[in-house]
């Protein structure tokens, strides 16, 4: 996958420039679909979508549909998605971006345990785990008696 420009360095660029159209000349800006990185993910990671849903816990339907760019993930969907693909931070908040979702805010609890189970290496089984211990809903959809 190639090494993309940070969004502040771009934002930067962009405010810096004379006018909209000399940024655009510079050919800075790109289109991806979240399917199209998905399978960037896929391929620089060696892994099958079966491996995606059997780490994720996700459906297998939900898994090939989204590779397929033929549904739309949800919030938690994305997340288990980013987790079954071993996803580091910044590669989960821009699945999340593209799949028009929030990204994950560390001003909010649960977010911060999924941003600190991210940084971690956890799987998604072991996110859910610490989800539970604080909690707070799992990704799987589960909500501990308080």
């Amino acid at each position: 996958m190639a090494e993309e420009r940070l969004t502040e360095d771009l934002l930067a660029r962009l405010l810096a420039s004379p006018s909209p159209q000399d940024y655009l000349e510079e050919g800075l800006t790109c289109e991806r679909s979240l399917a199209g990185y998905l399978h960037e993910l896929l391929a620089s990671k060696g892994l099958k979508r079966a491996d995606v849903y059997r780490a994720s816990g996700l459906n297998p339907t939900v898994v090939y549909d989204a590779f397929a760019g033929k549904s739309r993930l949800g919030r938690n969907n994305a997340l288990m998605m980013a987790f079954g693909l071993g996803c580091s931070l910044r590669e989960t908040q821009r699945l999340l971006r593209l799949a028009g979702v929030a990204e994950l805010y560390p001003k909010v609890r649960r977010d911060a345990i999924i941003i600190w189970c991210i940084d971690h290496g956890l799987s998604r089984e072991g996110c859910d785990d610490e989800l539970w211990r604080f909690g707070e809903k799992t990704l799987l959809g589960t909500s501990p008696l308080r």
